[in-house]
């Protein structure tokens, strides 16, 4: 028998894998794992190398800028300097100012809280819509200025009721004062909040412009001392939270106050030429001919630069700007007017530099002087007769200086103005200062496109036609004519205590007897029965005063009015009537002061500007009450007698009170 083999003969079947297969696998897996963990790695050594970046090698960079997040750098204003007289009177200052302000987040409903204040404090109804107004466009922290220049009572009543009104801060602050404001205004101006504008000027990018309620100089020397009057910022670093809210002040470090000006005005003097002005329409200046120091310069009408400091009202703006006197016009500095036969003097002096005429040479006057076809009138329609230089002068003869002015020619009339300070913009600290109009061939031509006519410089002669000036030019002119040099007006006496030094004036150039003559003249306007302002003279030998009048027409006179008779000044419009002026100095031997007046539509020099001048004048020269004999006779004022001293009391007795 035999038996069957099977595949169970031959034990359990096995499986086997082919080894090269295994190995490919192994492989694959491996590098799979070899970059994953390449690229961890990769990115580990990034995230370290950044970390380290951060934390080592830039710390100090993003230390600075997370403090930079909570700690903030605002500017602190600096005092702004003050403003004196010669004699130490403050002219502007810093005054304590009482307001009130509120913080809308701790005053819950503001419009409730403003009616709440309200009972306490005046707040009008359009100013209670813009205090509304800035606080919805205001974050809820910053304060808002409810209410400035609050008198003590106000001030102590908030104060008083404060814990019933929460989020309203009382605060005192400083603000600007003019102690004599309308007798200082055009020449101190005034300060006033900073507007968009002032913000766009490239030449003053200050920031500390930016300060809320910071004042700048809008007018005058507050104006044009801007920058030193100012001072420079301080600064406080303060810590603020997420949202802006001052934490707590870290530091502080004040800023530097402005320098104190001392000018050369003395307010006495001021104050005199203001009032001695009264009601009309004029300027006057009054200057020391050996310094140049400006002692008075009055701008009338005036007005009160304080308005203009708390914010001025739109009734008193437009009664400012409606008034046909023009207060808010600095006439001293930027008035041109023609300066009439005060301008002689110029004509006078050219004619005799350029050898033209002798002083004894005469011309005779009969009323008028016929160029062609046209007739130049004297204001004294009878004329003069025969007049030499220092006559001409006295009588003011219109025909003499038509003639003068043919022969010298217009090109060295101006020449001596400006050697005389006309027709020159004058280095003062004022932003209003004008420098006049000298004309000249070249000057019509490029202004008018016509030749120059032998009639322009016959008008010119006579300080008519295209001849402007302002009181100040004039002023510094008859400085020079008084001294022979050429003194020039200056209107800072001191810096932060430390006197200015006074330059010395250069000779003009011209010769004493050439000067000796025209002073000789302007001595005979004063002192001659024949001057045109012989009665307002002075009459102490000590005092005599030397001038000279000036009339400007500011209307052409028709042949048809000439020949019926020229309107007198009285019966005119006042705005049609002649502008009267006058220059002066004294004493006329040994020259101290100069003056300029001119009185706007106040018909003649003689009767309108040389009265004012010679009591400016008398006030300079004595102080307050001037002798009575300094008069003239049938002038002299009414004083009141002298009180009786009270009599002594009886012995044992008790003196009674009066």
């Amino acid at each position: 028998m035999g038996a069957t083999r099977g595949t169970g003969a031959a034990g359990p079947l096995r499986f086997r894998q082919k080894a090269p297969a295994q190995e490919g696998a192994s492989s694959g897996i491996s590098r799979r794992g070899a970059i994953l963990l390449g690229a961890q790695l990769l990115v580990a050594g990034t995230l370290a190398w950044r970390m380290r970046q951060l934390q080592i090698v830039e710390t100090e960079h993003y230390r600075l800028l997370a403090e930079e997040n909570r700690i903030n750098l605002r500017l602190i204003a600096p005092a702004r300097a003050e403003i004196f007289d010669r004699n130490g009177v403050p002219l502007a200052e810093n005054r304590q100012n009482y307001r009130v302000v509120m913080v809308r987040e701790q005053a819950g409903d503001p419009e409730e809280m403003l009616q709440r204040l309200a009972r306490i404090i005046d707040i009008p109804e359009h100013q209670m819509r813009r205090i509304l107004k800035e606080f919805s466009a205001k974050p809820a922290f910053v304060p808002v200025p409810i209410a400035d220049f609050l008198d003590w009572r106000g001030f102590a009543a908030v104060n008083a009721n404060a814990p019933a009104l929460p989020g309203v801060l009382p605060e005192v602050g400083l603000s600007r004062h003019y102690p004599h404001g309308p007798y200082t205004a055009h020449v101190v101006g005034y300060v006033g909040r900073v507007t968009e504008r002032d913000l766009q000027d490239p030449d003053d990018q200050d920031p500390i412009l930016q300060v809320p309620e910071f004042q700048i100089g809008k007018d005058g020397l507050e104006r044009a001392a801007e920058r030193e009057l100012r001072g420079s910022a301080g600064t406080r670093r303060i810590e603020v939270n997420a949202v802006g809210r001052v934490i707590r002040e870290i530091d502080r470090v004040e800023g530097a106050a402005g320098k104190d000006l001392q000018l050369t005005l003395g307010l006495d003097l001021q104050r005199f030429c203001h009032e001695r002005l009264g009601n009309e329409s004029a300027a006057a200046v009054l200057m020391d001919v050996t310094s140049g120091d400006l002692l008075a310069l009055a701008s009338n009408p005036t007005f009160e630069p304080n308005l203009f400091v708390q914010g001025i009202s739109q009734t008193d703006y437009g009664a400012l700007t409606q008034n046909d006197h023009r207060p808010l016009h600095n006439k001293w500095a930027s008035g041109m007017y023609p300066p009439g036969s005060t301008f002689k003097m110029v004509v006078a002096l050219a004619a005799l530099e350029a050898g033209v005429i002798r002083p004894g040479d005469r011309v005779f006057c009969n009323g008028g002087y016929q160029l062609g076809d046209r007739r130049f009138h004297c204001w004294r329609r009878g004329g003069h007769g025969h007049v030499d230089m220092r006559e001409s002068l006295e009588q003011s003869c219109d025909v003499y200086y038509y003639e003068v002015a043919k022969r010298v020619g217009i090109d060295r009339i101006a020449e001596m103005a400006r050697r005389l300070g006309l027709g020159t913009e004058h280095e003062l600290p004022s932003p209003a200062i004008k420098g006049g109009l000298i004309p000249t061939r070249d000057w019509k031509r490029a202004s008018k496109k016509q030749g120059w006519q032998v009639g322009d410089t016959l008008n010119s002669g006579i300080g008519q036609g295209f001849v402007l000036a302002t009181p100040l030019q004039l002023a510094v002119m008859t400085a020079r004519i008084a001294t022979g040099r050429a003194v020039a007006p200056r209107l800072i006496r001191a810096r932060d205590g430390v006197p200015l030094p006074v330059p010395e004036a250069p000779p003009l150039g011209l010769t004493e007897a050439q000067l000796q003559v025209v002073r000789e003249g302007m001595h005979a306007v004063m002192n001659s029965r024949r001057g045109t302002a012989w009665r307002s003279r002075i009459v102490d030998d000590a005092a005599l005063v030397a001038g000279k009048t000036g009339t400007s027409q500011v209307r052409n006179i028709t042949a048809a009015e000439r020949a019926r008779g020229v309107f007198r000044n009285e019966d005119l419009p006042w705005n049609r009537r002649d502008h009267a002026l006058f220059v002066a100095y004294a004493p006329s031997d040994r020259p101290k002061y100069a003056i300029s007046v001119i009185v706007e539509h106040g018909g003649g020099g003689s009767a309108a500007a040389a009265p004012v001048a010679r009591d400016i004048l008398m006030r300079a020269l004595y102080g307050a009450e001037p002798p009575l004999s300094a008069y003239p006779a049938d002038q002299r004022p009414e004083r009141p007698a002298p009180a009786e001293p009270p009599a002594a009391p009886a012995e044992g007795g008790a003196q009674v009170p009066t």
